[in-house]
């Protein structure tokens, strides 16, 4: 990736991203030396000014931030580093270093993570790790069980009933989706492409 290094006497802005929740997690510069490093092992690694020498995020604290994409902006001169943290991002502690409310993003992402470590790390008691134990058509058959709770819900109760039955059908597809190794991104992607198609039409 060719980046204009020339305007801040050899470094870039970095901004980094977290690539599930789209929230904007910390900023750092970079020289052609963290870029390509960057880019070359999947880590974020950036220049520190005041130590002059690259730090990959995480050595210390082993909160890595593992790369997916790296976009520049359209002069080239700032970098967009889209990652999955392996945990709390700033050094208090907090997932980012800006101060953010947790969004209902975050609490997706969150949920996801839960799922997942349920599914690959099982734990004793745990109902989600007890439902990937039991198989894909168990998890399918209560998908659909929540979904005609829901609908009941809808036409004979009130609106918590009703909200309370639609977080059960919500994670329980959740679940199903891990069962395939997909996750609501990938039904977000389809969603998109079918918005764009529309737009275009």
């Amino acid at each position: 990736m060719e980046m204009n290094f020339d305007k801040l006497d050899g470094l870039i802005p970095a901004v980094v991203q977290d690539a599930r929740s789209s929230a904007i997690l910390m900023v750092a510069f970079m020289n052609k030396c963290a870029l390509e490093k960057t880019a070359e092992t999947g880590l974020a690694t950036f220049y520190s000014r005041s130590r002059r020498e690259l730090w990959v995020k995480g050595e210390t604290s082993g909160n890595f931030l593992r790369v997916e994409e790296l976009i520049a902006d359209c002069d080239r001169d700032t970098l967009l580093v889209r990652a999955v943290p392996d945990g709390p991002v700033c050094h208090t502690g907090s997932k980012t270093c800006f101060q953010q409310s947790d969004s209902n993003i975050d609490v997706l992402c969150e949920l996801t993570s839960v799922i997942e470590q349920r599914r690959d790390e099982p734990t004793p008691g745990s109902y989600t790790s007890k439902l990937f134990s039991d198989g894909l058509d168990r998890i399918a058959q209560k998908v659909g069980e929540e979904a005609v709770e829901l609908i009941i819900a809808a036409k004979n109760h009130g609106e918590e009933a009703f909200k309370s039955e639609a977080a059960d059908l919500l994670f329980h597809f959740m679940a199903l989706l891990a069962a395939r190794n997909l996750r609501l991104d990938d039904v977000l992607d389809v969603l998109r492409e079918r918005r764009s198609r529309k737009d275009s039409d």
